[in-house]
């Protein structure tokens, strides 16, 4: 079984984005009978979502686990549904959008198809805090997380999807005190766990 996981580039404020990190060093590995492509997107409007649909066509993975930080969370979130709005702060290519549809004809919003209790039941028996998110905001994290169960949708694909949120790792609470955090060995360890959770 074949599982893309994407991470997101550092973004705003934030000099680190510990997705990134769990991208680059979960590529390649294999857990449990599951392959890991680890990829990283741009936080870009004009780049994020269709570099991922590329990656989805390249790779044709079994399943696909997007990551992003939500700084100022205190546990890991795995985010139950994706709206049809880009709306926010500025990306890194200075583009700020707001009140835009992501897709102008298309649903309100897509529910994940990853099987988000059963994550988040596992990651609390593990001794990692988790619990399920209602919203996934309205910037990048949303946007991709959109894009990837509409095209999944609209070519009639079965694949388990969603987005997961993580909090800040140490090494980026060190550069903001108000910023609940979690070891980048944690949050590692966090993502494993999810990953075990797909079933083959």
């Amino acid at each position: 079984m074949r599982v893309l996981l994407t991470g997101f580039v550092p973004f705003l404020n934030h000099g680190i984005n510990p997705t990134e990190k769990i991208a680059r060093e979960l590529h390649g590995q294999l857990i449990g009978s599951k392959q890991i492509i680890g990829e990283v997107l741009p936080v870009a409007f004009s780049q994020s979502a269709t570099q991922l649909i590329t990656l989805f066509k390249e790779h044709r993975p079994d399943a696909v686990i997007m990551l992003g930080l939500a700084a100022g969370r205190n546990r890991i979130t795995p985010e139950r549904i994706a709206i049809n709005c880009n709306d926010g702060d500025i990306d890194n290519e200075g583009r700020a959008l707001q009140d835009a549809s992501i897709r102008e004809d298309g649903p309100a919003a897509y529910f994940s198809t990853l099987p988000i209790r059963k994550i988040v039941n596992q990651l609390n028996e593990a001794s990692i805090p988790a619990q399920i998110s209602n919203t996934a905001g309205t910037y990048l994290c949303n946007n991709i997380m959109y894009h990837m169960l509409d095209y999944l949708e609209q070519q009639r694909l079965c694949c388990p999807a969603g987005f997961i949120h993580l909090p800040a790792s140490h090494e980026l609470a060190v550069t903001n005190a108000q910023l609940p955090s979690m070891s980048q060995q944690e949050l590692t360890r966090a993502v494993r766990v999810i990953i075990e959770c797909i079933s083959d």
